[in-house]
């Protein structure tokens, strides 16, 4: 019988994913994003790139992101509990959240992280920023895949959570 071929969905409701576990509980995920996330820090200082009334709207738009990742982000962290781990890899024991944060969106906190990511490429004005967050966002959108694969097989009721869900951004993705 052939595998199923990379984050494709098989007959149980369980999601396949041929992501690198990086780790018995992911460490080399958390590794990279960190690396990713100082990344970001750094280009911000290539900057400013635009000016003059763009510059105005890109800075109130930007702080408008961060603030909004932020909450986004906190409230994900307070709502996970004693489920919260800086590993994609669940601890055992961990339940399904579904209020707060988690109502909306699967990964509220890397969702967060994305949107202060690109708040802070608009007010740095640095087209470098811009493109980390966006590497940023692809990166999280991978780490997720890998976490859900984990979260499926250990966590009962995270298939049926899942579903009808966006999974990083709200009412986006």
């Amino acid at each position: 019988m052939t595998p199923p071929p990379p984050s494709s969905s098989i007959p149980d409701g369980r999601w396949t994913s041929r992501l690198p576990d990086l780790g018995p509980r992911g460490e080399g995920w958390v590794l990279i994003q960190f690396l990713l996330l100082g990344l970001l820090a750094l280009a911000g200082s290539f900057g400013p790139a635009w000016a003059g009334a763009a510059r105005a709207v890109s800075t109130l738009a930007g702080a408008a992101l961060i603030v909004g990742g932020f909450i986004l982000a906190l409230r994900g962290l307070l709502d996970l509990r004693e489920n919260l781990t800086p590993f994609p890899r669940p601890k055992a024991g961990t339940t399904v959240v579904a209020h707060g944060a988690y109502r909306l969106v699967r990964h509220p906190i890397y969702g967060g992280i994305i949107l202060g990511s690109l708040g802070w490429g608009l007010v740095a004005a640095s087209p470098a920023a811009l493109g980390t967050a966006v590497v940023l966002a692809a990166f999280f959108d991978l780490k997720s895949r890998r976490e859900e694969r984990w979260l499926d097989e250990h966590v009962t009721g995270y298939v049926a959570y899942r579903e009808g869900r966006r999974k990083l951004i709200p009412w986006v993705y």
